[in-house]
């Protein structure tokens, strides 16, 4: 039975991806700070699919809590997943440096670490796969997170192409606006938001799968947002900029 190690696991695209590896018979390995709401996962996941279920309770923006998703990552898995991650409330530069740093240290320095942590093992086994979460934001210009995850972005296609093994696949998945707690945890005002533009999580985790077996490195769930990142690769920066000002703030 293969193993996959979620970060982000408890909510929203994390929780998504542990019901679909889950229901594909994936052993788990659960990773979040509350551990609360972990044993509680853990307990419904066991309950609903039978699988095998470990927690991991630890805080990424923090260096014992990286060390021991990085120590449990060297012992072996299938399957990484990199989603923990999270939304600062108000504009750069507004934002306090204290906030922005740890954002800095949960969506890149964690994802490369813990990249580097689970590749061992998978050239060794001479498979495995990880998918890092970033966001279309990525290619639009939007602060702190938007820079951070444009690097998710860029790291994964280089680390794919560094590693060069068909059969140990790392994809960046840049889904769009998901109806998740992520939103409301960064106090952010989604009022004008149309409608059409939100996505459910376990679709994205959906064509997300299919992606990775199909080896896309780079995963835009839903034709409307690839046609979204397609638009904004034509136009230039400065109305990128305008968008992200009117859109999703």
């Amino acid at each position: 039975m293969p193993t996959a190690l979620i970060t982000g696991a408890t909510a929203g695209i994390g929780a998504a991806f542990a019901r679909r590896l889950a229901a594909d018979a994936f052993s788990l390995v659960l990773v979040a700070r509350d551990e609360l709401r972990l044993a509680q996962a853990a307990d419904q996941l066991k309950l609903r699919y039978g699988v095998d279920v470990e927690v991991l309770p630890a805080d990424l923006a923090t260096e014992e809590g990286l060390a021991k998703v990085e120590a449990r990552l060297k012992d072996g898995v299938d399957l990484l997943v990199n989603n923990a991650g999270f939304g600062n409330p108000g504009r750069f530069p507004h934002v306090p440096v204290e906030r922005e740093l740890r954002m800095l240290k949960v969506h890149c320095e964690a994802v490369l670490r813990l990249t580097l942590a689970a590749l061992p093992g998978m050239r060794e086994r001479d498979r495995g796969a990880i998918v890092n979460v970033a966001s279309v934001a990525a290619f639009f210009t939007r602060g702190t997170y938007g820079a951070s995850k444009a690097w998710v972005v860029n790291f994964s296609e280089s680390a794919a192409n560094e590693v060069r093994n068909p059969r140990i696949k790392i994809m960046a998945l840049c889904p769009g606006f998901v109806r998740t707690e992520f939103h409301q945890r960064a106090s952010m005002d989604t009022s004008g938001i149309p409608g059409f533009l939100w996505l459910k999580a376990d679709d994205v985790v959906r064509e997300a799968m299919r992606d990775l077996a199909m080896g896309r490195r780079v995963s835009v769930p839903d034709l409307r947002y690839k046609a979204i990142v397609a638009v904004g690769r034509l136009v230039p920066r400065g109305l990128q900029s305008l968008v992200s000002n009117r859109i999703g703030r």
